[in-house]
């Protein structure tokens, strides 16, 4: 997993009418990812209590046993320590298509994520797209996505505050935080948040690399299972019956671990992929 790195396809949207059109954070080209939005006036201060719950969320984060754990745990403290919110959630694109809510602290960011999905525009899109911080206001008259603009009042949402939290191929994910009041998201809380999202990128990123090893090791177990029962059936090699599932799995487009397990499951050896009689096969 790459975090806050890697260009997307920007997309397209109406010139704003927003008195910050002038982009304080640099230079036109200059990369912002993992900086603050366009509205940031550099007045934000730390204080030692938000340093120290910063650090606890660090730790528990680390605790967890798995991705949704570690993603709910985020969106959970998003809330307790983002000045402003009310509600959260992480928004995750799978492979730069459809958005789901991967954790949410309740409904509303949910229905925000299908009514985006629904309109294909909004600040959370936006905000994994062109990978930059993105602070809304008042959604009711935002020039940036003015369909959505026009139907806000479905989920009640009137301020946001979204942060990029990953790439991972063509797979994104951003961190959402929502208020019901306008005006909510200043200086200090697009600050907490980068901080929060930096926290549960770096989580996640460990939670999914240890995942993908039990994966791997869970899916070469199988397949030796699925080999040894092949070869005490028939008295044939480990590289013929590695060979024989491997065919299987290209002639009936499946994954050579799910052709393992259901082999190891009912004991049943696949048909052969061809015509032909089964022992040619062996």
């Amino acid at each position: 997993m790459r975090l806050l790195i890697g260009k997307m396809p920007s997309m397209q949207r109406p010139p704003s009418t927003d008195q910050h059109d002038e982009d304080p954070r640099g230079q036109p080209g200059e990369d912002l990812r993992g900086r603050p939005s366009i509205h940031d006036s550099g007045t934000a201060t730390g204080s030692p209590a938000t340093a120290a719950q910063l650090s606890r969320l660090a730790r528990q984060l680390q605790q967890q046993l798995d991705s949704p754990a570690t993603l709910q745990h985020a969106v959970h403290w998003a809330v307790q320590l983002i000045p402003g919110a009310q509600h959260a959630s992480i928004s995750l694109v799978r492979r730069r298509r459809q958005i789901t809510s991967a954790a949410a602290t309740d409904e509303l960011p949910r229905r925000f994520d299908d009514l985006q999905q629904q309109l294909g525009q909004g600040p959370c899109l936006e905000a994994m797209y062109e990978q930059h911080t993105v602070r809304v206001h008042d959604l009711a008259g935002e020039a940036r996505w003015p369909v959505l603009a026009q139907r806000w009042a479905q989920v009640g949402v009137r301020s946001a505050l979204c942060l990029q939290l990953f790439v991972h191929g063509q797979d994104l994910g951003a961190l959402n935080v929502l208020s019901t009041r306008t005006g909510a998201f200043g200086d200090e809380a697009e600050h907490v948040g980068l901080l929060v999202a930096s926290h549960a990128a770096l989580a996640l990123a460990a939670v999914l690399q240890v995942e993908g090893l039990n994966q791997a090791n869970v899916t070469r177990a199988v397949i030796g299972q699925a080999e040894g029962i092949l070869m005490e059936r028939f008295k044939i090699s480990a590289q013929v019956a590695f060979a024989l599932l491997a065919r299987i799995s290209q002639d009936s487009n499946r994954k050579l671990r799910l052709v393992a397990e259901d082999l190891v499951r009912t004991g049943q050896v696949p048909a052969p992929p061809t015509g032909r009689a089964r022992q040619d096969s062996y």
